[in-house]
């Protein structure tokens, strides 16, 4: 840089981050290679205090995990791109695969994955070679982003595997073993600019990596019965428990554990008096029943309290009818809660009829879970898959084949064996 006659006191040493040596400036042409799994808990306030200025500040699409900041220098360079009106700007940064796809749908990665498919700057990745670097040999990417792209590539990003174009060094570097030619760097430049899907190009729409992932929900169904086994178990509830504890001291914390006692033993009492081998499959015909019982011995349960009671008494049951709230819906069971992903573009309601009614007739979607930024049912993911794009089958050897290097292997066990025992 010192040789082509630049400003040597553009070298800004320091943290990017808290510290930023080209504050308000913009640019035409940015790079870097920022640290692969890098914290950035030192700066933590500092960038949360950043984050929370929204546009005025420079990480306002989200945070990655505190563990890796990776996306923190990219969204730093992206704040300095020209405007489109000045001419814009093209960024290239070198990452590891973690920013491709770290992060579900809602979090920090997949926040700023959306940004910026959304504001559409993403103009191609090129999934590198492994070995390239002398501290570590995994694979990388090189993300190229524009805020001027051509009429060709709106809403486009292009894919680029080139993880076969390297050749092995003579001498290794540490983790360094491989190094991209002159021709292969010429080669990869040709598909970029070409811009044809070929065998290690593929061309998709900002919206193919995105999805909406939606909360699927099954009803509670529960057996009820007062059996002694059952009863027991309500002793191990934390409601049933705290009865019998008290944060008061002195007289007055004897006096709520004395109280506390005698609602237990009460509670207990009624329970035993009231045993049945009985099954009930309806909750609130058992409920009315057990209610009843308590009152008849002016026993008065809190909602914990009552809440305890009916844990220990139920079981999971298939057969048994949907448990109701106290609004007459339907309550889902947590323990059956489960999540699809949904592409983006294509219809929620028609996705789980196709994929998942036909499955479980009973189940429903939760539309309580919804995305903060366009308030649609699911919240909106966004990860770059390389594998899936790129995977090609490779089919299994043939059966006789396997068997007949396991016997080889097996003969070569017994001989060992053979010299091991004399």
């Amino acid at each position: 840089i010192k040789g082509d006659g630049r400003d040597a006191d553009n070298i800004k040493p320091d943290s990017s981050f808290s510290r930023d040596g080209h504050a308000g400036e913009t640019f035409d042409y940015m790079i870097c290679n920022p640290p692969y799994g890098k914290s950035w808990k030192k700066e933590e306030d500092f960038i949360k205090a950043e984050a929370a200025r929204g546009t005025a500040g420079r990480f306002y699409a989200g945070l990655p995990r505190i563990s890796d900041g990776q996306l923190l220098f990219l969204q730093h360079m992206i704040s300095k791109m020209n405007a489109p009106a000045d001419g814009g700007s093209r960024i290239a940064i070198v990452m590891n695969g973690s920013p491709l796809f770290t992060g579900d749908a809602g979090s920090g990665e997949s926040e700023i994955r959306r940004w910026i498919l959304e504001n559409d700057w993403l103009e191609a990745i090129v999934a590198l070679p492994d070995q390239l670097f002398y501290n570590t040999g995994i694979n990388t990417y090189v993300w190229v982003l524009t805020n001027r792209k051509t009429e060709e590539r709106l809403g486009k990003v292009q894919l680029i595997d080139a993880t076969s174009c390297y050749q092995k060094m003579r001498k290794s570097l540490g983790d360094k073993r491989h190094e991209i030619t002159d021709d292969q760097i010429l080669e990869i430049t040709t598909w970029f600019q070409a811009f044809e899907e070929r065998e290690h190009v593929r061309i998709f729409s900002t919206t193919d990596f995105g999805y909406r992932k939606i909360t699927v929900e099954r009803p509670l169904r529960l057996n009820f019965c007062i059996s002694a086994e059952r009863i027991e178990r309500l002793r191990s509830e934390n409601a049933f428990q705290s009865l019998a504890t008290s944060k008061k001291k002195g007289d007055a914390g004897a006096a709520v554990v004395a109280e506390g006692k005698r609602l237990q033993d009460g509670i207990l009492g009624t329970l035993h008096e009231m045993e049945s081998d009985q099954i009930v499959l309806d909750r609130r015909v058992f409920e009315k029943t057990l209610m009843a019982g308590f009152k008849r011995h002016g026993l008065k349960l809190s909602a914990p309290l009552k809440k305890a009671v009916l844990s220990a008494l139920s079981e999971r049951d298939e057969t048994a009818g949907p448990c109701l709230d106290a609004k007459g819906r339907i309550e889902a069971d947590p323990e059956l809660r489960d999540t699809e992903n949904v592409p983006l573009g294509e219809s929620v309601r028609e996705y789980f009829e196709r994929e998942v009614r036909p499955h479980v007739p009973d189940a429903w979607i939760n539309e309580e879970v919804v995305d903060e930024k366009d308030g649609g049912v699911g919240k909106v993911g966004y990860e770059i898959n390389f594998n899936r794009y790129f995977y090609t089958y490779t089919p299994p050897r043939p059966l006789e084949e396997i068997e007949k290097d396991i016997k080889v292997l097996e003969a070569d066990i017994i001989d060992m064996v053979k010299e091991m025992m004399g």
